[in-house]
C-alpha cells in the first residue's frame, strides 16, 4: 500500500493495517530463524560427525566393534587403545618433534609472507603482475610434480659451488629442519601462495593516507611498514600463523619426502599400524601377525583424536582473532 493511500485513510483504519502487518513480519522472521538454525545445526553435524564417529569408536574394545547392536555408545568402556597408540606412535617424542617443526615453520612463513605481500602491494617494480602470477600457480602447481628436484637439493645441498669448494662435499639437509626453512623463507613453503595473497590483499585495502602520512613525517618505506602497516595487519598475521600451523601440524608430503629419521606426529600416525603388527609378531617369536582391517581402523581412529586434540586447544583460545582475521580477509568471498 502506497503512502499517499495510507495517509488519506483514517486513522482507525491505518492502525488496523499496521496491527495486522506486525504479525506477519513476526511469522517471516521467525521462520527465517528456524530455517537459518536447521541449516547452521545441519553444517556443524556434517563437520563434526566423523570426529564424534572416531572419538566414539577409540573409547570401544574391540569385540564391541563385531557387534551389531553398538553403534556409538560402547558397551565395553576402555582406554586401552590410548595407552597402545600413546606408546606406538611414541607421542611424547612426536609432539615436541612437530610443535618445533611447526613453530618454526609458521614464524618463518609468517614473516616472509607479509614482506611479500606488502612489496606487491604497495610498491611498483618490473614484471610486478608476472611475479603475482606465479605465486598463484604455486597454488595450482602439485608439489608432487616437483618432489624429485625437491629431495635431491637438499640431499645435495650447495650453493653456487661454495660448500663443495670449501668442504669438498655438499651438504646433506634431509631428517632436519633447514629445508622448511630455506622453502618458507624464500616464499615456496607449503601453502605459502595463499598466504602472500591473503596479505596482499590486506595491504591493498590499507588506506594510502595513513602512508602518505607517515612518509610526509619522514618516515621511510621500512619504517613505515613496521610502525604504521604493521600494527593494523595483526589479524591478518594471526590467520596466516594459524593456517600455517595448522597445514604443517597435518602435513605428510613434505614431512616424508625431507624427514627420514625424525619422529614427528604424521610420520608416526601413517607407521602406528606396521609398528604395532612388527611389535605383535615379535612378541609370537617371529610369527606374522596381521591386524584385523577394524582393529587397524580402530588404532588409526584413535591415532588421528591425538594428533587433532592440540588443534583443537589452539582454535578454542583463538577462535575470536581466526573469526575477525577471516572476515576482514574476504575469504568467505573467494
Amino acid at each position: 500500500m502506497s503512502s499517499v493511500a495510507m495517509e488519506r485513510q483514517p486513522a482507525v483504519t491505518r492502525g488496523k493495517a499496521r496491527y495486522s502487518y506486525f504479525p506477519l513480519y513476526r511469522l517471516r522472521q521467525l521462520s527465517w530463524s528456524v530455517v537459518r538454525t536447521i541449516l547452521v545445526m545441519g553444517i556443524c553435524f556434517v563437520i563434526l560427525y566423523p570426529l564424534i564417529v572416531k572419538f566414539s569408536v577409540s573409547i570401544m574394545d574391540e569385540m564391541d566393534l563385531y557387534d551389531m547392536t553398538v553403534r556409538y555408545v560402547p558397551k565395553h568402556f576402555t582406554l586401552k587403545n590410548y595407552e597402545t597408540v600413546w606408546e606406538y606412535m611414541r607421542y611424547p617424542e612426536a609432539f615436541m618433534n612437530s610443535l618445533k617443526l611447526s613453530l618454526l615453520t609458521s614464524i618463518t612463513q609468517l614473516i616472509s609472507c607479509t614482506l611479500i605481500g606488502y612489496g606487491f602491494a604497495r610498491f611498483n617494480f618490473p614484471l610486478k603482475n608476472l611475479l603475482f602470477g606465479l605465486v598463484i600457480a604455486i597454488l595450482v602447481v602439485p608439489p608432487q610434480t616437483i618432489m624429485i628436484p625437491l629431495f635431491l637439493r637438499f640431499r645435495f645441498f650447495d650453493v653456487f659451488g661454495i660448500i663443495s669448494a670449501l668442504r669438498g662435499e655438499t651438504l646433506n639437509l634431509l631428517s632436519t629442519y633447514w629445508p622448511f626453512v630455506f622453502m618458507s623463507a624464500t616464499g615456496m613453503g607449503l601453502k605459502n601462495g595463499l598466504y602472500i595473497y591473503i596479505m596482499r590483499q590486506h595491504f591493498r585495502g590499507a588506506p594510502k593516507d595513513l602512508e602518505e602520512a607517515a612518509y610526509i613525517d619522514g618516515a621511510g618505506p621500512f619504517k613505515t611498514f613496521y610502525r604504521i602497516m604493521l600494527p593494523g595487519a595483526i589479524p591478518m598475521m594471526v590467520t596466516v600463523f594459524l593456517f600455517s600451523f595448522v597445514w604443517q601440524w597435518t602435513d605428510t608430503f613434505y614431512s616424508s619426502l625431507f624427514l627420514q629419521k625424525l619422529w614427528v606426529l604424521p610420520t608416526a600416525l601413517s607407521s602406528l599400524v606396521p609398528n604395532v603388527s612388527k611389535s605383535y609378531s615379535a612378541e609370537q617369536l617371529g610369527m606374522m601377525v596381521y591386524l584385523s582391517p577394524a582393529y587397524a581402523s580402530m588404532l588409526n581412529n584413535t591415532g588421528s583424536i591425538l594428533v587433532v586434540i592440540p588443534l583443537a586447544v589452539i582454535y578454542i583460545f583463538a577462535q575470536r582473532y581466526f573469526v575477525e582475521s577471516i572476515e576482514r580477509s574476504g575469504l568467505t568471498g573467494m
